[in-house]
């Protein structure tokens, strides 16, 4: 598991994350090889929730407009919580592709980073990010998992990685 920058009482009031204006949104979880199985046997899902590029299918909204992942339940928690995607872990930072380019970004849309933007615990915490992404094993998942890589907008460019996997 990732560590944590958003605190989970703060993250647990936004209704921030987790819903998305449209149903194809670039901003719905992109899944992982073993993700997308181990939750097909654990969830015992139908095929629709995840698409044929492994990212969750949003669902309508029955309380409002657009679409919600359809792990988060009414209470704004996510039902998956304990084995939640690598990318949910990741979130609000992203890996993003921009010019051939792999970068660690952050959305600038989560209040909690907008407020932290420029503290000592948002720099300690991209430190450390940036090297676990950095790690042999990392590496391999981010070179095998390209659906992670994605041109993603409203985010800020935290440092270049070097995906390449140093395994093989």
């Amino acid at each position: 598991m990732i560590e944590q920058f958003v605190p989970q009482e703060i993250c647990l009031k936004c209704q921030g994350c987790c819903r998305f204006r449209e149903e194809n949104s670039v901003w719905a979880p992109c899944l992982l090889d073993e993700e997308v199985q181990a939750l097909l046997e654990k969830e015992n899902l139908p095929a629709c929730t995840i698409s044929l590029n492994k990212r969750i299918n949003p669902v309508a909204n029955p309380e409002g407009e657009g679409f919600i992942c359809p792990f988060l339940n009414r209470q704004n928690q996510c039902r998956i919580y304990s084995c939640r995607p690598f990318e949910c872990q990741l979130y609000p930072f992203l890996i993003n592709l921009r010019n051939k380019k792999v970068l660690l970004t952050v959305d600038l849309n989560c209040p909690y980073v907008k407020e932290n933007l420029k503290s000592k615990e948002f720099k300690d915490y991209s430190e450390y990010l940036a090297a676990f992404l950095d790690s042999p094993e990392q590496k391999k998942i981010l070179h095998e998992n390209p659906q992670l890589l994605v041109a993603y907008e409203e985010v800020s460019e935290i440092i270049e990685l070097n995906i390449e996997d140093e395994t093989k």
